[in-house]
């Protein structure tokens, strides 16, 4: 994606960084990156990158500074100026967003950084942290010749405004350098209650009941886990269905077989932003109680270095190195900041597990018994992805008669389902939390 003919006078830095139309993961998502500018100038490619630019002109005293964020579609936003600290945000709809890692010495400006991430579901927010008080002097969204869009925002400070605008006029200044006054949002179309309804996001979450089909799973005291397992998807599904706040799938509805690899790639298809794996364990002693696993921490570095090789070596086709040519950009630059992206992916995925784990042991150890020491790891082939953050979860054990009483209990499956909808709850609200104005 270009940039238009820009003044000669301005030094162009860029960012790139990754933008795809559709709901955030959160964690997208329900990701939060901070970022300084980069000074390597680069574009991108149609519905994959997107291009953040700040471009400032060599006039010290006025630090004009343009924010540009590349768009592969039209989308409504707000802009608005904050102080103390002194900070410039832009609210966006469900966009997912990954900065790079820059280096400090970066400062382009009257930019001092910037930082992007989900502010609540439905809303992906910029913050952009400049070093005096400023004012938006312009915004607006821009069509470039190849249909891809771009948003730009003209940054000044307050100072510069003050000077160039006459003692009548300075009340037209919308914002002053007290913490009570912010400059209000830019105008957007107006839309109805039932539009804006119909746009929500709801994070994506899989239930994937273990087993299926010619697989029965554990058996003992007539319990077969496929068929429990299976049950309890079904009432955790209608349970999370019943709050309105999330879309759920499931990788089998009834008695079949599912291959572990398309569980995963389900999964991944439909974007998930939360896997949970539904089993119910086996064991020669009378262990009893719930387990909670997550990727096995050696498993975990094995797939980070897998993916980051992949990502060296696949990160950009054929036609996309010719756009970024195209452009004067350095091939080897943009490699390794989307290789360094994919390993961060990763890292952060382990991250969202641990919290997601953590918060389903709090909570299902007040509905039902859980096994000692139940937060436990394993190298599951369905725990094996970059993409988002999943657990498997031993409700119980069959080979326990008490276990396997309950296994069969609709009351203590509802008792115990409503005990994960509390921990997906803490877990998506604090995610939605994470990024402070």
């Amino acid at each position: 994606m270009g940039f238009g003919n820009l003044n000669t006078l301005y030094r162009v830095f860029v960012i790139i960084f990754l933008a795809l139309s559709g709901s955030a993961s959160a964690a997208d998502a329900v990701r939060q990156t901070s970022s300084k500018p980069s000074t390597h100038p680069t574009t991108a490619h149609q519905n994959r990158l997107a291009v953040a630019a700040l471009d400032s002109k060599p006039e010290a005293p006025t630090l004009r500074t343009r924010f540009v964020v590349g768009l592969d579609r039209k989308v409504e936003y707000q802009v608005f100026s904050l102080s103390n600290p002194n900070r410039v945000v832009v609210e966006l709809p469900d966009v997912k967003l990954r900065l790079p890692e820059q280096t400090e010495k970066n400062v382009v400006g009257i930019v001092k950084s910037f930082r992007g991430g989900l502010a609540a579901p439905g809303k992906t927010r910029i913050v952009i942290d400049v070093t005096q008080p400023v004012i938006v002097e312009g915004a607006k969204i821009e069509k470039e010749a190849n249909g891809q869009f771009r948003l730009a925002l003209d940054i000044i400070p307050v100072s510069a405004a003050v000077k160039s605008t006459s003692k009548a006029s300075l009340s037209s200044i919308p914002l002053s350098l007290d913490t009570s006054s912010i400059q209000p949002p830019t105008p957007r179309r107006a839309q109805s209650p039932k539009a804006r309804a119909a746009k929500a996001f709801k994070p994506v979450i899989v239930l994937d009941p273990g087993h299926g089909g010619t697989d029965t799973g554990a058996m003992k005291y007539g319990t077969i886990e496929k068929q429990v397992v299976l049950s309890f998807g079904h009432v955790l599904r209608d349970l999370l269905e019943k709050t309105g706040r999330y879309k759920v799938l499931m990788t089998r509805e009834k008695d079949v077989f599912v291959e572990l690899d398309d569980r995963l790639e389900f999964g991944e298809r439909n974007n998930a932003n939360l896997f949970i794996a539904i089993h119910a364990d086996y064991a020669k002693s009378s262990a009893r109680g719930a387990t909670i696993f997550t990727l096995k921490d050696r498993v975990a570095k094995d797939l980070q270095r897998s993916a980051k090789g992949a990502a060296g070596s696949n990160v950009l086709s054929a036609n996309e190195i010719d756009t970024v040519k195209q452009s004067n950009g350095d091939i080897d630059t943009v490699r390794d900041m989307l290789t360094d992206l994919a390993e961060r992916d990763l890292e952060r995925t382990q991250e969202r597990t641990s919290v997601f784990a953590k918060s389903i042991i709090d909570t299902m150890g007040e509905s039902t018994p859980m096994r000692h020491n139940p937060d436990q790891q394993a190298a599951f082939r369905v725990l094996k992805t970059a993409q988002f953050p999943s657990v498997l979860i031993e409700l119980a054990y069959v080979t326990n008669r008490q276990d396997a009483d309950n296994l069969n209990s609709d009351a203590w499956r509802k008792k115990v389902g409503e005990s994960i909808v509390s921990a997906i709850d803490n877990y998506f609200g604090n995610q939605v939390a994470h990024l402070p104005m």
